[in-house]
């Protein structure tokens, strides 16, 4: 029996089939060294919140269905005090410049150098294109978000003198294009991997010195300059919209694959659902659309593998909070938390998510915060814009 790869556990009070699956992942032959996010919870073969360190070989199931999801922030040269004042103006951008849900694309696609790059090195990859160029400018359903709100610099930093601005945040990947990458390069790795029994085969790699690997790694990053270009078009939009500039750009992902060293090795860094957090790094984490997200600055820790949570994690399913709570439930604690709320599905209400200042505090030696985002007007995909969903992910969390 092969030895498991080390992994270090931050957080506390963690899903236990997340516990399972990350497990599950240090036994990989391939593995060198892991790390579970005080955010993790149950997901497709690596839990979200899970990185993972493997040698010469990269698993797209490990990366993630929403290739290279990502964070956004544009920080307006305007105090927050003259939010009220405005706030029809940043409504009508939000509403305008912004489009939510499974599907959702421009008839008239928008332009952007990214689409200009080669897609022609893979059948897949080619096929996709039109479907890419289509959605480019859009976000999916589940936890994407655009909003505003008030950040607040408690001393100066990034740039700005202290005190509290108006910020727009956005949260989406590289939609239906990275999700179809991703089952194909699985399905791929599967079948390349036979070895692997039912429950442990979404974990199935491809090696970085084969066809298959090579590719993918390379669809992969073209899939993150995709989501890049998908948040830079939105945040043009909207800016231009109100005739605003931003003073200050700050934007991370998650769901990808990083080519990084641990000591003298090279190695393939899987970060899902999990921040980047090198030393001096900046980064994003929100917490739910009535909690506060941060902007913070990693500390390089390296039993974390330079990495902290993207998030404050689910606490429970998407079934389970529609089950649970109301939309009066929902409506309350926005009035309480004064979030007006453009659209949004139930599975969002903030009780679903796990406190984001829990998750914080148990990241004190991965990041320090540098700050605090407080959301105001939120726009999410509205009810009934499905989240994609696998049936034997479902079949897991009913088990």
């Amino acid at each position: 029996m092969a030895k498991k790869a080390a992994y270090k556990i931050f957080g506390k009070d963690l899903d236990p089939g997340a516990i399972l699956q990350m497990e599950d992942a240090v036994s990989l032959p391939i593995s060198v060294k892991g790390a579970l996010m005080p955010d993790a919870h149950l997901g497709y073969g690596l839990p979200i919140g899970g990185v993972l360190a493997v040698k010469n070989a990269v698993i797209p199931y490990a990366v993630g269905v929403d290739i290279a999801c990502r964070m956004r922030m544009s920080i307006l040269p305007v105090p927050f005090e003259e939010f009220e004042g405005h706030r029809g103006s940043f409504k009508m951008a939000l509403q305008t410049c912004t489009r939510f849900g499974v599907g959702e694309e421009y008839k008239r696609p928008k332009s952007h150098g990214v689409m200009d790059e080669d897609w022609s090195f893979s059948n897949i990859i080619h096929s996709l294109k039109d479907k890419a160029a289509r959605q480019l400018g859009t976000s999916g359903s589940g936890n994407h978000f655009a909003e505003f709100g008030n950040l607040i610099l408690q001393k100066d930093g990034l740039g700005l003198k202290k005190g509290e601005y108006i910020a727009l945040l956005t949260h989406s990947g590289s939609r239906g294009t990275g999700a179809k990458i991703a089952d194909h390069f699985s399905n791929l790795a599967k079948r390349i991997h036979p070895e692997l029994p039912k429950g442990k085969n979404n974990l199935a790699w491809l090696d970085m010195n084969s066809e298959e690997g090579i590719t993918y790694f390379k669809a992969m990053e073209l899939m993150g300059r995709y989501a890049a270009a998908n948040h830079e078009i939105i945040h043009q939009a909207i800016l231009n919209t109100l005739g605003e500039s931003a003073s200050v750009t700050i934007e991370n992902h998650h769901n990808f694959a990083w080519k990084e060293k641990i000591g003298l090795r090279d190695v393939i860094v899987h970060r899902k659902g999990a921040t980047p957090a090198a030393k001096g790094v900046l980064g994003i984490i929100p917490g739910s659309m009535a909690d506060p997200g941060f902007v913070v600055r990693g500390l390089g820790n390296e039993d974390a593998i330079c990495s902290a949570a993207h998030g404050a994690g689910r606490r429970m399913s998407r079934n389970a909070a529609m089950k649970r709570f109301s939309f009066n439930d929902l409506q309350q604690i926005l009035q309480k938390k004064k979030v007006f709320l453009i659209s949004a599905g139930l599975d969002e209400i903030p009780m679903a998510y796990k406190d984001i200042k829990v998750v914080m505090n148990q990241q004190k030696d991965l990041v320090e915060i540098v700050a605090k985002f407080d959301p105001k007007l939120v726009k999410m995909a509205p009810p009934g814009r499905k989240k994609r969903k696998s049936k034997k992910y479902k079949q897991k969390r009913r088990r």
